[in-house]
């Protein structure tokens, strides 16, 4: 429950040890859409296992009380998805699945998109 903005290199690192402790194949966290890519790309770059799933998924507005958010839909999208791909780093968001690696926010148009579709 902390802002994306604010996490620091020792909060990623902690995320990446509890993932290689984790007896589970497939793991799923929720993350703050500002810093998403570059938390997956960390994750990518320094986890020693390569028999998980991951998915970082999140959502463009905030879940608060019964506001309208996208949030219900990329968590139930993100569980799909987390059951049928292949061990790796992914970021999930609206429909949508990319490797950490592709990744990038589009702050301007408030989506995510492929580097190699720019």
């Amino acid at each position: 429950m902390k802002d994306s903005r604010a996490l620091t290199k020792q909060d990623i690192q902690s995320m990446v040890k509890t993932i290689e402790k984790s007896g589970a194949k497939r793991i799923l966290i929720t993350h703050g859409t500002y810093t998403m890519p570059d938390t997956a790309r960390y994750i990518e770059t320094n986890l020693k296992r390569d028999d998980q799933t991951i998915i970082i998924t999140g959502s463009m507005i905030p879940l608060e009380g019964f506001s309208p958010s996208d949030a219900g839909f990329n968590l139930g999208y993100a569980f799909s998805q987390v059951k049928i791909l292949p061990p790796g780093v992914y970021l999930s968001m609206n429909g949508r699945v990319f490797n950490a690696g592709e990744v990038m926010k589009m702050l301007s148009e408030g989506r995510f998109d492929s580097v190699f579709n720019t």
